[in-house]
């Protein structure tokens, strides 16, 4: 399939829907655009790795925060079982 990411035409081999493709190229293009916006750097490339480097800081907190939020899960898991252990043995 074809894509155009930040004004350049790509061509992929991928299992994924078009549709999914196409909202990869208008995140990274919508990214790329920002930074072309805010200024520095002219040099498509600079921008491409600017943008690579945004979306990877993002990956990075979303991952941290999806370990943190299981360990809570199971924590709270935890605690709801004891509680639920200890209450049966009060009622057997």
């Amino acid at each position: 399939m074809k894509v155009v990411v930040a004004g350049q035409r790509l061509a992929l081999r991928t299992n994924a829907t078009p549709a999914y493709v196409e909202e990869l190229a208008a995140l990274v293009s919508r990214q790329i655009d920002e930074l072309r916006a805010a200024g520095g750097t002219s040099s498509t490339q600079s921008l491409a790795l600017l943008a690579a480097m945004n979306i990877a800081d993002e990956l990075l907190q979303l991952r941290a925060a999806q370990k943190t939020l299981k360990r809570q899960v199971r924590e709270k898991s935890q605690r709801i079982l004891r509680y639920l252990d200890r209450e049966a043995e009060l009622l057997a």
